[in-house]
């Protein structure tokens, strides 16, 4: 059987951009079980409070929320259980010295299959203060006034 190919979005983390600042992004590998990955392709997996950490050396992915497999046996998997990332020593290393600094932490962006393979997209994050989001909100609402207004100009003029 032919692996697919391609990108396929399981899940996305669309608070993480809202309540962080993001940095550095990196791609790493899972470590799954069967059942996990059979609730992965039904799209079932949520990153809402999910974080990533480093301890010993190696990258944990915790309170990542992919339910148990409908249709598993005794064997299912735990629901929140600590996942191992899969990233080569010198990309921890990296993500070591990021979080050095005070107020950084390891957010989960999105988890997708790439080429058949799952995979989670993690980035390094500052997390803002309220005032940021506000201004963020601000120069958005800003922004899609001024594409309306370009739009409206635009149909106006033929």
């Amino acid at each position: 059987m032919p692996r697919e190919k391609g990108r396929k979005l399981v899940a996305q983390n669309k608070k993480a951009r809202h309540n962080y600042q993001i940095g550095h992004t990196l791609e790493a590998g899972m470590v799954l079980t069967g059942t996990e990955v059979k609730s992965l392709r039904n799209g079932r997996c949520s990153l809402a409070d999910a974080f990533a950490t480093i301890d010993d050396g190696e990258v944990w992915l915790r309170n990542a929320n992919i339910p148990e497999y409908a249709f598993g046996t005794w064997r299912n998997h735990a629901a929140t259980r600590t996942r191992k990332l899969l990233l080569n020593r010198r990309e921890i290393d990296k993500l070591e010295r990021e979080l050095g600094d005070s107020g950084r932490t390891l957010v989960p962006l999105s988890v997708y299959f790439s080429d058949g393979y799952a995979k989670v997209e993690i980035a390094v994050g500052t997390g803002k203060k309220d005032w940021d989001k506000r201004q963020t909100i601000r120069e958005r609402d800003m922004n899609r006034e001024t594409q309306r207004e370009l739009a409206e100009r635009n149909k106006r003029r033929r």
